[in-house]
């Protein structure tokens, strides 16, 4: 997949099978739409282009709310590149952008730059200055420009559309299950392993402390999950700790993990860690022998949850 970083870097060869929006998680409704677009992109011999946006909209409209986001622009890259789509284009989100309508986007951006054939799009979308414009207007203008509109209806899990929102709202709740059946895959934190208090290490359990700079990315629900990394080549499992270790009366939020069976020094390494269970909430101890005793039993129910699933 070819990445460009705004629309302007972009020109298009030929005609074109484009799908829009933010794809915050590539959840499994948006997996669903990539495949249709790449579907039509080989069947009409055209280019399956994505346009993403970064800044997330919301950050730049709404700038007091504290936007957190399933994925890094990054890790949104990677989660779009192994759907095998053609293009990524990642353009700059800016209020003078927003101000564009309908029919110049439809004008200038799809059928100018773009060199349009064929829209997928979701069942939700809307567009243009203030978002105003929906499905009806963009077939309508798709017949006036000379493009086909494919309007694909929502996925839903447990009877209930797939949406980037539910996903947020399952992940800040602790439900790490509900979120990671409606994404399709384990939810992810990538960051760089750095040098915390090292206090895991006075009593036997020592921690790859994660630091993700990206402030926007969404870290789950305060707690202990069953997590895993791929670290030179090799898949290894570990418990996952996100608080504030009251215990110790820490005050700023830490995600430490701590691998088992793997003692490598992996410090300045950027890790991308999977959450697939999550064993218990934050708790605080009376002290750290019991926070020791607790750790053993997160420690053999770590291992029991990875050794329960199917090879």
């Amino acid at each position: 997949m070819k990445i460009y970083q705004s629309l302007d870097a972009y020109t298009a060869s030929g005609k074109t099978v484009v799908t829009l929006g933010t794809f915050d998680g590539v959840h499994k409704g948006h997996k669903i739409l990539l495949a249709q677009l790449q579907r039509e992109a080989q069947h009409s011999g055209g280019e399956g282009v994505i346009l993403t946006f970064f800044p997330h909209p919301r950050m730049v409209l709404q700038q007091s709310s504290d936007v957190k986001l399933l994925n890094t622009i990054d890790e949104k890259a990677a989660l779009l590149e192994a759907c095998g789509i053609d293009s990524l284009i990642i353009h700059p989100f800016s209020h003078e952008f927003s101000r564009l309508t309908a029919e110049e986007f439809v004008k200038d951006i799809l059928v100018g730059r773009l060199n349009i054939a064929k829209m997928i799009i979701g069942h939700d979308h809307r567009f243009g200055r203030n978002r105003t414009a929906t499905t009806t207007d963009l077939v309508t203008m798709g017949r006036q420009y000379g493009f086909e509109v494919i309007q694909l209806s929502a996925l839903e899990v447990h009877d209930t559309p797939v949406s980037s929102t539910k996903v947020r709202n399952a992940l800040m709740a602790g439900d790490i299950a509900l979120a990671n059946d409606y994404l399709g895959y384990p939810y992810f934190i990538t960051g760089i392993v750095g040098k915390g208090k090292q206090l895991g290490r006075t009593i036997g359990f020592p921690t790859a402390n994660i630091v993700v700079h990206e402030s926007y990315k969404l870290i789950p629900s305060h707690g202990v999950y069953a997590v895993s990394a791929v670290i030179a080549g090799k898949t290894v499992f570990g418990m996952m700790n996100i608080g504030t270790r009251p215990t110790v009366n820490g005050t700023d939020e830490t995600i430490e993990v701590n691998f088992l069976d793997f003692e490598a020094d992996i410090y300045d390494a950027q890790l991308k860690v999977s959450l697939h269970h999550r064993l218990r909430g934050e708790q605080k101890f009376e002290g750290l022998d019991a926070l020791k005793t607790q750790l053993h039993k997160d420690r053999e129910a770590t291992a029991q949850y990875f050794k329960s699933l199917p090879v």
